[in-house]
């Protein structure tokens, strides 16, 4: 299982047996370089630690922990873990900061423990086999163990091709399952497998608050959260992108150092897409050490990487500039910060302002919406217009989630082989989606807002980010996403989150004199990919060339001749390249993991060996 994740963890291993237990770790060297071995345990060998991330306030918990007695052999931030276990038991998940998944041994109950972050920055996958539970950093660490079987999820398959990542609790193999973030897991103990949710972000605006207090309140959380994240025994850096985001980390981190701060940032030809010249200005304005990339058409010679890296298949193309701009920064930074957050806890997705606008479509009369459900089913499926009229026939949290959608229902139904449609299509791939908007009453804001915060953010952005900058050698911070900065962020009255002016209204405001004019003012850009060109061009062989291959057309998932149709529309105009970009990842991955293919470690000789700390346990349950 270990050498498995090598690539996120090249600088050490270590490994505890028990009686009932075998923990392994695959280490990242950040804090406390040449002490910080793990597994780790506490004075007496009686409790045991695997972490898989960084403990932003350990050096406070450490302090506390020696006046209460504890004794400390290393200055790492793991150990603060073992010692709030004995103090505090699973509730010590209360006292962490920080972005973490780890498993904690009791020896003496024979119990463990595992915690996954409050965002679901840091990864974890489990299984339980019957007779022993196993649990891993990578899913791709549990596919060889005996017992598991490689069959796919259908439930998952269909949530995939609807919403381009695979849901919060499942993963693509059936069986294989995920702890959600803000979960703890204890099994053992002679006691039932027991999952409980120990935080939630909670939507309250606080109106006595002014405007002017709430830019006070995030300037100064702002600047502690990225002081903390900043704290390594190894070379810092940040991705850049221009986005006012990405910008106020790399303007609060310039001001917590001495040193030159590296940036990195890529780009892409089509200048619609390009976002160099916002970093450019960025960078020169904080005199960082900038480094840049421009993204070439011809990726082909990657996906193989990105397929093996990203674990499961990901519709998320923008995984492709996170790789590349990773594999930059890599060569300068093994630790680099990032923006990633700011869109949903501040409200600047477009798709906000989208729905805010739309929400007066919410009057038409029924019988006018079964109308245009009508008309646009009467409609051939490429025809201009069409989406749009389908999509208005809809009302409600219905009308927003379709906006989300990769393939509707009846585009499914065409797409997958009849033989599969039962299984793929038994569940409402919606269901968790409308679970989290139905826990927000009242403000439409706050409840899309939180459906992002626990679904579209640990799914698909930090997924992506962890995996691809794992493949590098490096680890990402997040300081927008600093629980305490979240909930500071989630009592921000919605007028002063979205209003006229669009998103991000009082983080602007909060960046104003910090930021350049121009970076404040600038229009929305997301970290797109040029896909549709990419496939009306030098990507156009190779997509056809795959999804209509012998061994697709043998797997029996597809109706291929459906498949043949979305490649002609693409080719004659028709955007539709995160529907090919998924048929893509999804059918490499498949060759990858499921056509007779052994879950091994990889040679890396040509590349970085990625960095990353990762940890595997196999637990009989008796």
């Amino acid at each position: 299982m270990c050498e498995t994740m090598i690539h996120r963890g090249p600088d050490d291993d270590g490994f505890f047996v028990g009686s009932s237990v075998a923990l392994g770790m695959r280490r990242l060297s950040i804090i406390d370089l040449h002490n910080g071995h793990q597994p780790l345990s506490n004075e007496d060998g009686s409790v045991w630690v695997v972490l898989n991330g960084e403990i932003y306030n350990f050096q406070l918990l450490r302090q506390r922990l020696l006046a209460r007695g504890h004794r400390f052999t290393t200055r790492t931030d793991t150990e603060v873990i073992v010692h709030l276990y004995e103090d505090y038991g699973s509730d010590l998940v209360d006292h962490l900061r920080g972005m973490f998944a780890f498993a904690v041994w009791d020896e003496r109950r024979k119990q463990l423990l595992l915690a996954r972050d409050r965002l679901g920055i840091k990864p974890l996958y489990y299984a339980d086999l019957g007779d022993r539970l196993v649990f891993a950093s990578e899913l791709k660490a549990i596919l060889p163990l005996p017992g598991v079987d490689r069959q796919l999820d259908w439930t998952a398959v269909n949530h995939l091709f609807t919403a381009l990542t695979t849901p919060s609790s499942q993963s693509i193999i059936r069986g294989i399952r995920k702890l959600e973030p803000a979960q703890v897991l204890t099994a053992g103990g002679g006691r039932p497998l027991r999952i409980s949710r120990y935080w939630d972000v909670q939507f309250e605006p606080d109106y006595r608050s002014t405007a002017d207090d709430f830019v006070e309140a995030l300037r100064e959380k702002i600047e502690e959260s990225v002081r903390i994240h900043m704290v390594s025994d190894v070379p810092v850096g940040a991705f850049l992108s221009g986005g006012i985001d990405s910008s106020a980390v790399v303007a609060h981190m310039v001001r917590q150092t001495d040193r030159p701060v590296k940036t990195f940032s890529i780009g892409f030809k089509e200048t619609s897409y390009n976002e160099l010249p916002y970093a450019r200005l960025v960078a020169g304005a904080f005199d960082t050490i900038h480094h840049e990339l421009v993204l070439e058409p011809d990726i082909s010679n990657i996906l193989d990487d990105l397929v093996w890296h990203l674990d499961e298949p990901f519709g998320d193309s923008s995984a492709i500039p996170t790789y590349m701009v990773s594999r930059l920064a890599a060569e300068h930074a093994t630790v680099v910060l990032s923006g990633d957050g700011g869109d949903e806890l501040f409200a600047g997705y477009d798709k906000y302002r989208v729905e805010q606008r739309e929400r007066r479509y919410s009057r038409l009369p029924d019988p006018m919406r079964a109308a245009l459900g009508l008309i646009s089913d009467r409609m051939p499926e490429p025809a201009k217009g069409r989406n749009f009229i389908y999509h208005h026939s809809l009302s409600g949290w219905e009308r927003y989630l379709d906006a989300s959608t990769l393939f509707r229902l009846k585009a499914k139904q065409k797409l997958f082989h009849p033989d599969l449609l039962g299984a793929v299509l038994s569940d409402d791939p919606w269901r968790d989606a409308n679970k989290w908007l139905a826990r927000m009453h009242g403000n439409w804001l706050s409840a899309v807002q939180y459906l992002d915060l626990n679904s579209y953010l640990p799914l698909d952005i930090l997924t992506k980010v962890d995996r691809m900058s794992m493949a590098h050698s490096i680890e990402v911070r997040v300081p927008l996403l600093d629980h305490e900065l979240v909930e500071l962020a989630a009592t921000i009255p919605p007028n002063l989150r979205l209003n006229g002016d669009g998103g991000k209204h009082l983080f602007k405001r909060a960046m104003r004199g910090i930021l350049p004019d121009e970076v404040i003012d600038r229009p929305k850009q997301g970290f797109a990919v040029p896909l549709d060109r990419w496939f009306r061009g030098r990507l156009e062989g190779f997509a056809h060339d795959l999804l209509l291959s012998d061994r697709s057309r043998q797997r029996g998932i597809f109706n291929l001749s459906y498949v043949d149709q979305l490649l002609t529309w693409q080719r004659r105009g028709r955007p539709l390249d995160l529907q090919l970009w998924t048929l893509i990842s999804f059918e490499l991955w498949c060759r990858t993991f499921l056509d007779g293919a052994k879950a091994t470690c990889r040679s890396r000789e040509n590349d970085a060996v990625a960095m990353g700390q990762a940890m595997a346990v196999a637990l009989p349950l008796s």
